[in-house]
């Protein structure tokens, strides 16, 4: 995905260019510059455009080796035929095994030709050589290094993550017959559609502003600075920020006139033919490598991406490896953790490590060397909850059961539906001059910890509707999307309706492993008066949340009005899950109409939000209806016992 959510999250992905090879702490003593030479070529498209592309060879000449390859908008720096990345391959292991590492500045991008177009449409039947995209950048590129590259094996793969994931995915449509294994990892699939722009029709605020602040238009070719230079908040509070900006159109201002990729993703604000056409799912079809494609559970910014690339490369193309891996990491966290744990959310173990070793680097080098078979699953999920590895033949696993979990009086939450028609709903009053905030502390971004976050903040707050099961009696895994159904009414024309799924810890729960006093200090006398201690217990862990705005119930095309105190169905699909609720916990949904500055705040009232004006934002009063005749609920998919499910590895 493309998104920062931090500013030094944005430095690893925009400065350092290779988002695995400069800050995972355990990076091993292995020497690039001693292992490999260096070179750095312009390699002309068939349009005429020249793209850099620095260049990676084995100084060992003893045998061949195939092409990997990394296309990315963030800089293939650092330039220069002395200077060396730190690492090359998506993990130390390739780095020993040997490969020809290819890095190429996509068009328009640093030191590349051309114009830089966000999420360059695909053009499906191309005329003449001025039709150009990714997939004839990626075809012309490798035509040219099996003539050029001396000692490659004839064979070529391509991986990225985030944006270069997007750029793997279009890069592998029409695929070059040498072309034999993909990698899109956080591939951005379609941004109006839950990636990184919109998330159910509302606008991923604070993530888009981060990013663009300094992901700005550039005149090419051009070095980066030498020095980056941060957006400069004035506060250490996005809250405060954004509520101070008023209208989000206003934003542009700050943007020293450089706001033309910024005014796209917040001015095309339904789903109107700018997305259509950058839409990549309907494209993905003549590929003929094999897929894997790697997401996290909570990536804040394209975690639905990878499941649409997945199921759209299923979908179109037959007779290949196609692949999904989901691991509990945050976006590109795969990449360069340990994944044992994020935030007080503890995993148990080293996913990072287990995925690196066990499913990526033998996915490449069976298909790009011909080793031995990798013995993949058609998806490989970790299920959190009870922290273990699934492989599953399909996804989601067709043994699932649908149903549903119903909202009921008191704040009660059961698969059984409502049985009559008394008390029917439940209401608050959602104002936007105090919207619910994401987190419970004070940030800039978009904290990769917010998606396992504590909820226990938002639950004591009025404007937020809580509804919770019982204590478990056993455990219960949800798999796959989810499906909110919403009986609803606004006093307003407009409102979203923000769903959240919660994993509320037992009351005796241990404390979380970075809470633990050690045990050399807990015999030491007191000195001073410290900070209060944080309960496990009753911990609300966010499993899932989702943003959806009322007006495009009926349609992302042309958003509707609300007509006041009229009660409305509201459904929308959040993306999946793979998450056990133990035995002994409760589950627990959400609702409100304000995540903010997570995502803009609705007026409520039916404006061009950009352009709202102070007195369009107004207080509404929204009610949830829970009735047997309007019974509001979540969808889920329920899976029944997964290791009996699960596929064994054929031996």
């Amino acid at each position: 995905m493309r998104r920062s959510i931090s500013a030094s999250f944005f430095t690893i992905f925009f400065l350092a260019a290779c988002v695995t090879a400069q800050n995972r702490p355990d990076t091993p003593d292995f020497d690039v510059k001693e292992h490999y030479t260096k070179y750095e070529y312009r390699i002309p498209m068939r349009d005429g455009v020249h793209l850099f592309t620095s260049i990676y060879v084995p100084k060992d000449s003893s045998r061949a080796y195939p092409f990997l390859i990394d296309r990315t908008p963030y800089s293939v720096g650092p330039y220069g035929v002395d200077q060396y990345r730190t690492q090359l391959g998506p993990s130390p292991d390739f780095d020993k095994a040997g490969y020809i590492f290819v890095f190429q500045d996509v068009r328009g991008r640093y030191m590349s030709e051309g114009t830089f177009i966000e999420m360059h449409p695909h053009i499906d039947n191309k005329k003449s050589n001025k039709d150009v995209d990714d997939s004839s950048d990626l075809y012309d590129t490798i035509d040219w290094l099996l003539k050029n590259v001396p000692n490659n094996n004839g064979n070529a793969g391509i991986w990225g993550i985030s944006y270069p994931g997007f750029y793997t995915s279009a890069s592998m449509i029409d695929s070059h017959p040498a072309l034999k294994a993909c990698s899109p990892q956080a591939p951005m699939t379609n941004l109006f559609m839950g990636d990184d722009a919109y998330h159910g029709g509302a606008f991923m605020l604070a993530a888009n502003f981060g990013f663009y602040a300094s992901f700005r238009p550039q005149e090419n070719p051009q070095l980066p600075p030498k020095t980056f230079v941060p957006f400069d908040y004035s506060t250490n509070d996005g809250y405060d920020f954004y509520l101070s900006v008023g209208s989000i159109g206003n934003l542009s201002k700050l943007l020293q006139g450089k706001s033309e990729l910024f005014d796209d993703q917040m001015r095309h604000n339904t789903f109107d033919d700018y997305w259509k056409v950058r839409d990549l799912a309907p494209h993905m079809k003549n590929i003929h490598c094999a897929v894997l494609t790697v997401g996290g559970w909570f990536d804040a910014e394209d975690l639905q991406g990878p499941f649409s690339t997945f199921h759209s490369v299923d979908k179109n193309n037959t007779g290949i490896f196609n692949a999904l891996v989901v691991g509990p990491w945050v976006h590109g966290g795969w990449a360069r953790y340990d994944g044992e744990h994020l935030g007080r959310a503890d995993f148990a173990s080293n996913t990072g490590d287990f995925y690196r070793k066990n499913i990526l680097f033998p996915f490449f080098e069976e298909h790009l060397k011909g080793t031995k078979d990798a013995k993949l699953p058609k998806a490989y999920v970790f299920e959190t909850g009870t922290n273990v590895w699934r492989r599953h033949s399909s996804w989601p696993p067709k043994e699932a059961e649908a149903r549903t979990l119903y909202f009921h009086a008191n704040g009660g939450l059961s698969f059984d539906a409502p049985t009559d028609d008394a008390s029917p709903f439940d209401e608050y009053v959602s104002d936007p001059a105090r919207p619910v905030p994401f987190v419970n502390y004070s940030t800039q971004n978009v904290p990769q910890e917010y998606m396992v976050s504590d909820q226990r903040f938002a639950a004591s707050r009025t404007d937020v509707l809580v509804y919770s099961t019982p204590v478990l009696q056993e455990d219960v895994t949800i798999v796959g999307p989810l499906s909110p159904k919403l009986f609803v009414s606004t006093s307003g024309t407009d409102s979203d309706w923000d769903v959240k799924l919660i994993d509320v810890y037992p009351t005796d729960a241990p404390e979380s492993k970075l809470d633990a006093q050690r045990p050399e200090d807990r015999n030491k006398p007191r000195t001073d008066v410290g900070p209060p201690s944080f309960a496990m217990g009753g911990y609300q862990q966010l499993v899932r949340g989702e943003p959806f705005r009322g007006k495009f119930r009926h349609s992302f095309e042309k958003p509707e009005p609300f007509t006041p105190g009229k009660v409305e169905e509201v459904g929308f699909t959040v993306q999946d899950v793979n998450h056990t609720f133990r035995r002994g916990h409760r589950i627990m949904v959400q609702i409100q109409s304000s995540w903010f500055p997570l995502t803009d705040r609705n007026p409520q009232t039916f404006v061009n939000i950009p352009d709202a004006k102070p007195t369009d934002f107004v207080k509404a009063t929204e009610r949830v209806y829970r009735n047997k005749s309007q019974a509001s609920g979540i969808g889920v998919l329920v899976l029944a016992n997964p290791g009996a499910v699960e596929e064994h590895t054929k031996q």
